[in-house]
């Protein structure tokens, strides 16, 4: 565990930025109680080195910074002011706490054994690995036995200390010398880079942040396996550790860490997703009955399958800022039904071919009196409101230019054009225009509204990219040739826009920006509270096991919307769980339980897809296919490319007969797990907005 020192005062009030600005001293006193006694005081006081109060390092992402939003956060959600304490010794901070000069340690710090036995931690915020580092050009180390020889320098006070001395056991040739506690990571990293000094330790996470800016270090060997990150509290504050732990629950799961990335399609390979940028509206990407849909989504969805990429779907605040969120590496390539053209062309962008065609069209009530609305001169008088972004606004603008006579309105760039046509239906509007594609779902279901006339011939719709990412571009641009016509471009286009009894189950149900996610979001809420999980978690869930249907019944016996089985119902308690309430209720417990079967040292995803995992295949399978994990070279504290690569290998005689448990068809939790979570995430984007 290293020293906090990359955290932040500004040395003046024009460079500070949340991320930089200088922390709040807590005031002085001597305080030993719980929630309540913090809540009276009105201030939450974190204990954390003098050093992190020192050092200024204007930098996004670092370990510091987010345990400092995490805080603010916190302390915002119970009510109370957040304010630290500077310990100039690291050895100090736990005793400080203890004796009540502080109510919260939060210093990158490592759950270890002896640490347990003084305090108590909260969940994990995060997890890392104890790296030694060395200058970029030192070729020499390449595994532990050339450590023999080498000197490393590290602060005594330190878990470090620890880590070195088991290496010099090792390797008797390894020196060992304590770093002067005053030098914080930063001048030990220095020391290193200046050749000051040989080689030191530190925390994998502060080592990518610090290699973010600075190439002159090099982490030359990875020397533990994981450790946990958290909080510490007082033993006796049972109920500040479990607000904490209620709160890292949800946002630990839930919060978007931001990642900018240009990279072209080699880099979009390496990371394994391809981000895509879309609106959340029913020709692009919605939910109907808690699955993911929309004509873009599933092209999207069809692409990156064929490059076995998985997809993240980013949706902007607004349509207006989905060329500007590409541009700053926020997404990868825009697939939202724009039209190509050269105003969007002007603004940055690349286009693939054109995947769809859609004409420009006047809307306006189904009225009598509007039938005589039939061409361009028509307008004439006229107010059409549409975005100032859309391709809308330059059509007519060059018919203004010609001299015709039609108002144009800005609409709030957050309405979606379905939105527009409603308040058209409405009468808050008078006109508006719309993609013929989009007006054919309208269509589908409304009477209170006709097309009028196209504004001209057909336009070409295409994805978009960075003008420097022409791999992603090319490779697009071969998919659409091939695909465009073909066998699933035409089930797909004719699900979306030519089945008007699809798109009428569609419409009835859908969830755009309503925030509503199922029949049963306001029994699963407090439940999910309760127990420390995200209500979306779990209605994502829901979906899965019954398709919110509460009479649904498997092969298996289990029964409800959670799909309990009744000798598991009868163990927590429940006689039946036949009822929404209930089969809520026992669900979300034996979640819980499945979840507490699992290393509380453990981050708070990497136990909720286990519990997931247990909760569809038996927990004792998990622990099986963990324990394979690390046979196999894997991790056995990741799900995702690890875990889940392991529990498939438990369908084969030659595994299944080690394990524990036995056989089991592991494809099943693996698919179980993915589409709740991409369920899960397209739930934050729909709640989020």
């Amino acid at each position: 565990m290293t020293l906090l020192a990359l955290v932040t005062a500004c040395g003046s009030s024009e460079q500070e930025s949340p991320q930089t600005t200088a922390r709040t001293a807590a005031p002085t006193y001597v305080e030993q109680g719980d929630l309540a006694s913090i809540k009276q005081r009105g201030h939450l006081r974190v204990l954390s080195p003098s050093h992190s109060h020192t050092t200024h390092l204007p930098r996004q992402g670092f370990p510091q910074n987010h345990e400092h939003e995490l805080l603010e956060n916190f302390a915002d959600s119970i009510g109370v002011k957040l304010g630290y304490v500077a310990i100039d010794r690291y050895q100090d901070l736990i005793p400080y706490l203890l004796e009540g000069k502080g109510d919260l340690i939060a210093a990158n710090f490592t759950v270890t054994p002896t640490r347990k036995e003084h305090i108590k931690f909260s969940v994990p915020i995060t997890t890392t690995k104890e790296q030694i580092v060395t200058r970029h050009d030192d070729t020499q180390l390449k595994k532990l036995a050339d450590l023999n020889g080498r000197t490393i320098f590290v602060h005594r006070s330190l878990t470090f200390w620890e880590t070195a001395s088991s290496l010099q056991q090792q390797y008797p040739k390894l020196q060992l010398q304590e770093a002067p506690e005053h030098l914080d990571i930063e001048g030990m990293l220095d020391g290193v880079a200046q050749h000051t000094f040989d080689l030191t330790l530190a925390d994998s996470n502060l080592v990518k942040a610090v290699r973010s800016y600075r190439s002159d270090l090099r982490p030359a060997l990875t020397v533990t396996d994981d450790q946990s990150i958290a909080w510490g509290v007082r033993p006796q504050a049972s109920d500040l550790l479990a607000a904490l732990n209620t709160f890292l629950n949800k946002v630990n799961l839930t919060q978007h860490q931001p990642s900018e990335s240009r990279e072209d399609l080699p880099g979009i390979q390496k990371r394994g997703i391809l981000r895509v940028l879309t609106r959340n509206n029913p020709a692009t990407y919605f939910l109907w009955r808690g699955e993911l849909m929309g004509f873009e989504y599933e092209l999207a969805r069809h692409f990156a399958d064929q490059h076995k990429l998985r997809v993240e779907i980013v949706v902007p605040p607004t349509r207006e800022e989905l060329i500007p969120w590409l541009l700053e590496g926020k997404g990868d390539v825009i697939a939202a039904s724009l039209t190509i053209n050269e105003q969007r062309q002007q603004q940055g962008v690349e286009f693939s071919r054109p995947y769809l065609t859609a004409s420009e069209i006047v809307v306006t009530r189904a009225k009598e009196s509007e039938k005589d609305l039939a061409s361009i001169e028509d307008l004439e008088g006229r107010t059409v409101v549409i975005r100032r972004s859309s391709a809308y606004w330059n059509t007519l603008k060059q018919f203004q230019d010609q001299g015709i006579g039609v108002k144009i309105q800005a609409a709030p760039e957050d309405l979606e054009t379905e939105e527009l046509i409603a308040k058209v239906a409405e009468g808050e509007y008078d006109l508006t225009i719309a993609d013929s594609h989009i007006l054919d779902i309208e269509l589908t279901w409304r009477e209170d509204i006709r097309a009028a006339f196209p504004l001209g011939d057909p336009q070409p719709l295409g994805w978009a990219v960075r003008p420097s990412n022409s791999k992603l571009l090319h490779t697009l641009n071969q998919y659409m040739k091939k695909e465009y016509r073909g066998l699933f471009y035409n089930m797909t286009l004719k699900k979306y826009f030519k089945d008007a009894r699809n798109i009428r189950q569609h419409v009835d149900t859908r969830t755009t920006q309503t925030g509503k996610l199922s029949p049963y979001d306001k029994i699963v809420q407090p439940h999910a509270k309760h127990y420390g999980f995200d209500w979306r978690l779990i209605v994502a869930q829901m979906y899965q096991e019954s398709r919110f249907n509460p009479k649904a019944r498997s092969w298996a016996g289990a029964v409800g919307l959670m799909q309990v089985l009744p000798r598991t119902a009868r163990s927590l308690g429940f006689q039946e769980v036949t009822t929404p309430e209930k089969g809520i209720h026992a669900g979300v417990q034996y979640l819980n339980w499945v979840r507490e079967r699992f290393d509380p040292e453990l981050p708070v995803h990497v136990r909720t897809w286990f519990a997931l995992a247990g909760y569809n295949a038996g927990h004792g399978h998990v622990r099986d296919a963990r324990r394979l994990a690390r046979k196999q070279g894997l991790n056995p504290d990741r799900w995702f490319g690890h875990v889940e690569k392991a529990i498939q290998l438990l369908a084969k005689k030659k595994y299944a007969r080690q394990a524990r448990h036995g056989y089991c068809r592991g494809s099943e939790p693996v698919k179980y797990v993915q589409e709740i979570k991409r369920r899960f995430e397209a739930y934050q984007q729909a709640t989020d907005l």
